[in-house]
């Protein structure tokens, strides 16, 4: 398993990924009805286009030439006000295939290891209810829970609870 940076080459994979990630494993924590909203999200998705920013991080696992997870990052830079340098995790999704096999740790330790070369003090994410016992067991800690629409690409108004979570690096 390599991890890597990704390529606008790999965004088909990683939308792949990235729905059969939510279908499967997104039912351990949502009705149906939720996780149809969210994976209709991946649509209209551009994953190119996060691949290509330029303040923030997009990495894939790789397994054998097959894409079998990713996971991205954005950094705020601190505006001077005495804030600590943030960088938030937007997403780590594994393959249904290759879950709990030490996949998205892979993934994470590469977005720990940039936020922190960036200067970040903190990371943040908003974790589905089914990554909380994850992001837990790799120091996170839960400061609230709210209510998110899913696909609010496309307005669906199916809602559903994520635990926003920090920890300090």
């Amino acid at each position: 398993m390599e991890v890597r940076e990704a390529v606008p080459a790999d965004a088909d994979a990683i939308r792949h990924v990235h729905v059969e990630s939510i279908t499967e494993l997104g039912r351990e924590a949502y009705a149906q009805e939720q996780v149809d909203a969210w994976a209709a999200g991946c649509r209209s998705a551009d994953y190119t286009a996060s691949i290509e920013a330029d303040d923030s991080v997009f990495v894939v696992a790789e397994d054998d030439g097959d894409v079998a997870g990713f996971a991205s990052l954005e950094y705020d830079t601190p505006d001077g006000d005495g804030t600590d340098a943030v960088a938030e995790i937007t997403g780590v999704y594994v393959h249904p295939a290759v879950a709990r096999r030490g996949v998205g740790s892979k993934l994470y330790a590469a977005l720990e290891r940039r936020a922190r070369g960036w200067g970040a003090e903190t990371l943040e994410l908003s974790a589905s209810l089914n990554a909380v016992p994850f992001y837990e067991s790799l120091g996170y800690e839960r400061v609230g829970r709210y209510s998110h629409e899913f696909s609010s690409h496309e307005s669906t108004g199916v809602e559903g609870d994520v635990v926003e979570m920090r920890t300090e690096l």
